[in-house]
């Protein structure tokens, strides 16, 4: 039987591609954010105001390391959060004038990272490798 290395490869990307993101954005001088607090701006870029929870489950961040990085968000003007009007039990955290002008530069540094992830592979081949990442992830959250 052929062993698989899937799991590891993509832990070993996830890795190397952090530092990788993390160096980009040193060489920018962007230091308003980090490749972590970068997934919950994307996050919230894409979905707008939503709670913690909602966070945690999008980004793929354990809530108890989000709860920590959202209040130093917090302090770095990054996000505010605001009373839930469907759940007073849950805050609704919000991007600040700020991160909103954040998000071109953090698209730069994305599309810089994306080159360098899919150099030399076709659209095709992008298209097929994305569809099985998915697939993964799928059978991931369904045995949670």
């Amino acid at each position: 039987m052929k062993e698989r290395q899937g799991g590891f490869l993509i832990s070993k990307i996830k890795q190397i591609g952090g530092r990788r993101f993390d160096k980009i954005l040193q060489q920018k001088n962007i230091d308003a954010f980090n490749g972590a607090q970068g997934k919950i701006l994307y996050v919230l870029w894409q979905g707008g105001k939503m709670t913690a929870t909602e966070i945690s489950k999008k980004s793929g961040l354990a809530k108890t390391t989000l709860t920590a990085m959202l209040a130093r968000m917090q302090v770095q003007g990054l996000i505010r959060t605001e009373e839930n009007a469907k759940d007073k039990r849950s805050a609704l955290v919000c991007l600040t004038e700020k991160a909103v002008a954040l998000k071109d530069e953090y698209d730069g540094v994305t599309k810089e990272i994306e080159d360098i992830y899919y150099k030399g592979f076709t659209d095709e081949e992008i298209d097929r490798f994305e569809n099985c990442l998915k697939r993964i992830l799928k059978n991931l959250e369904e045995n949670v």
